[in-house]
């Protein structure tokens, strides 16, 4: 007995997703995934690999040759119908003849939204759309939610002990969680546009945020330097690719000899800060913001709503007194306490990875 087409369609779509997993360095740009298939067998597949390189249809269509004229087109974002640092994939579609096209979701990029369903139906192409649609929004979180609020998806990453611990009372950290926790958060790093921390994090463990134990690019790293105490010979500055945000009152000479230590300073206003901040990433265009940072800078996130997922690295201990991982949030009334949505529990060596998104995390 055949399979119903819907079926047929979420297959294909869930090897289209797979596809778009792979594109992590295409920020600003969504992560895409495309496979063309011809009499029920896959002939192309692609996928969006970086910035500025061709889309997911146009490496399909390459991979696929002259099996693309005739076939259906799997894809897990609406076809681009402007001409942006590529030609439209839309007009793409329809000069190698694709037949039908389904996709994932539509665009929320002002600059198509729609447009490249119009596009293909003018041309007379089958187009269904929403096939596997919350996996599609889920993939391209933060894409949606630059598009749509103007700030990036904000993950927040914790390491504590079984009891919330971030620290004993004497300060010390290291280590708590296993080698294999510290390797994950490397991968997570090169998953993210930016890793964010704090003055107090950059002064107490001079910390690189780069990516040493995973495949992958260092992303942009952020500092959160209300006074511009960065350390000239801070790990965070080697290499470059560092922004530092302080406020407009931060000492200009201070800002001057980090610039020259090859660090980038962006000025704040007091009010707002980190809303600010996360505008100006979202400027930058940071699709995937990691906050490792410590308990007053995770707090400050919590208690402002700007968190959208935790990532909480649970190593089987008991630390007792001591920091909390979100002591700098402080709350007057359990209504006011954010719950998760837990997404994922899993085993990372002996520790565990909870996963889950904010109550407060508006939907995608």
């Amino acid at each position: 007995m055949s399979l119903p087409q819907s079926k047929i369609d979420e297959y294909y779509m869930r090897c289209a997703l797979e596809l778009a997993e792979r594109g992590t360095e295409c920020s600003p740009n969504p992560r895409v995934g495309c496979v063309l298939v011809r009499g029920g067998e896959i002939v192309g597949c692609g996928w969006h690999k970086k910035y500025g390189g061709p889309h997911a249809e146009v490496n399909a269509v390459r991979d696929a040759g002259d099996a693309a004229r005739g076939a259906t087109a799997y894809v897990t974002l609406e076809p681009c119908s402007h001409y942006g640092k590529t030609p439209p994939c839309a007009d793409l579609l329809i000069e190698r003849g694709i037949e039908r096209v389904v996709c994932g979701m539509r665009d929320p990029n002002p600059k198509v939204d729609g447009g490249g369903f119009a596009k293909l139906e003018r041309a007379g192409i089958e187009v269904k759309s929403g096939v596997l649609e919350d996996e599609c929004r889920w993939m391209n979180r933060g894409f949606i939610r630059r598009m749509t609020l103007g700030r990036p998806w904000v993950t927040l990453k914790a390491a504590a002990s079984l009891d919330g611990k971030i620290a004993l009372e004497n300060g010390e950290s290291k280590w708590i969680t296993g080698p294999e926790s510290r390797a994950l958060v490397h991968a997570m790093r090169a998953g993210s546009d930016a890793v964010l921390t704090g003055i107090g994090t950059v002064l107490a463990d001079d910390p690189q945020l780069t990516v040493r134990d995973a495949p992958g690019r260092t992303p942009l790293r952020a500092v959160l330097d209300r006074h511009l105490r960065t350390p000239l010979d801070a790990k965070i500055l080697e290499g470059g690719g560092t922004v530092i945000f302080t406020l407009n009152s931060a000492p200009k000479e201070r800002a001057a000899a980090l610039e020259a230590a090859g660090a980038r300073v962006e000025y704040i206003p007091e009010d707002d800060f980190l809303a600010a901040v996360l505008d100006k990433l979202c400027r930058d265009g940071v699709n995937y913001l990691m906050v490792e940072a410590g308990a007053r800078v995770a707090g400050a996130f919590i208690k402002a709503g700007l968190c959208d997922e935790l990532a909480l690295f649970a190593a089987p201990k008991i630390m007792g007194r001591g920091l909390s991982f979100a002591d700098g949030a402080a709350f007057d009334s359990m209504n006011e306490v954010p719950s998760l949505m837990i997404r994922e529990i899993s085993r990372c060596g002996e520790d565990l990875l909870i996963k889950g998104v904010f109550s407060c995390s508006p939907g995608l």
